[in-house]
């Protein structure tokens, strides 16, 4: 399967003691899906990882996989190594797994196309390739990005460079077909979408979900009159819920409309700060009075 859509990259909620709050995780899931998401993300960044234990993340999952089974929804899971990868075999709803292009290392592109096959050959299931080279330090060309597609076990490209460079168009005018390019940077995915991308993970779309998964629908179907404007909108909305590190305001505004617990972030993360706050809540509210 071939992960086209809106996916959502699900925050993980904590409740007042600390612990993952699971019937929070599993309403939003819910409400997302219901609201047009075509899948689930879990276990991406936006998920805090780094600071849950190996029993929370397989909650996590646990939690994210039976919705997504209950909706008959797509579900990505973020895994970067073989043993991640290997956990996946009896997950009959996974997608997908997401793999970032190797951090920090900068290898070189033949070193990244080598490592996803390597990763692909070990995987039970397909993968979807992460490429954020800003955070990562590792480029890649329009060329190595068609190579990276058309490697067996690739089935999508979640693409976040910081914008809209000629890699990015000469690549979206020549994607190898059987692979998906999921747009990853919100502020910039009706941009993407207009150029051909088939989808997004989009972290903001925690709220507006409905909005977000019309822009997609409509640059699909070419609405142009639809897609521009709300696509306009809703860059607005992405750069409010990007303000500060992310998932921090988008957990904010969420806490906000009582939908988690609490906005708790774990280190190294902060709270969102009341001003970032305030302005999301404003930029939320502010989106539903115009698609009123």
């Amino acid at each position: 399967m071939t992960p086209t859509g809106l996916y959502v990259p699900l925050i993980t909620p904590f409740d007042e003691a600390g612990a993952v709050a699971v019937q929070a995780l599993a309403a939003l899931a819910h409400e997302v899906l219901e609201a047009g998401a075509a899948g689930l993300v879990a276990l991406g960044t936006t998920a805090e990882p780094h600071a849950l234990d190996a029993a929370e993340r397989r909650t996590v999952v646990d939690v994210v996989a039976a919705v997504c089974r209950e909706h008959r929804a797509g579900l990505l899971v973020g895994a970067h190594t073989t043993e991640d990868l290997r956990a996946l075999a009896e997950r009959a709803e996974v997608t997908a797994a997401l793999c970032l292009v190797p951090p920090f290392l900068r290898p070189g592109e033949e070193a990244v196309l080598a490592h996803f096959a390597r990763l692909a050959e070990a995987s039970p299931v397909p993968l979807v390739a992460y490429h954020v080279p800003y955070r990562t330090g590792q480029p890649l060309s329009a060329r190595t990005l068609r190579r990276l597609a058309e490697t067996t076990g690739v089935v999508g490209i979640k693409y976040a460079v910081g914008g809209i460079d000629a890699d990015t168009v000469a690549f979206l005018a020549d994607v190898p077909p059987g692979c998906a390019v999921l747009g990853g940077e919100d502020a910039y995915v009706s941009a993407l979408l207009a150029l051909g991308a088939h989808g997004g993970i989009l972290a903001s779309a925690h709220v507006a979900t409905a909005d977000y998964a019309a822009l997609v629908e409509a640059w699909r179907a070419g609405n142009v009159e639809r897609a521009r404007p709300l696509g306009h909108r809703l860059a607005v909305l992405s750069a409010a819920l990007f303000a500060e590190p992310n998932p921090s305001v988008i957990k904010a505004v969420l806490y906000a409309q009582g939908r988690i617990p609490t906005p708790t972030v774990r280190p190294p993360l902060l709270p969102a700060t009341p001003a970032a706050t305030t302005e999301a809540v404003a930029c939320v509210d502010e989106l539903a009075r115009v698609s009123a």
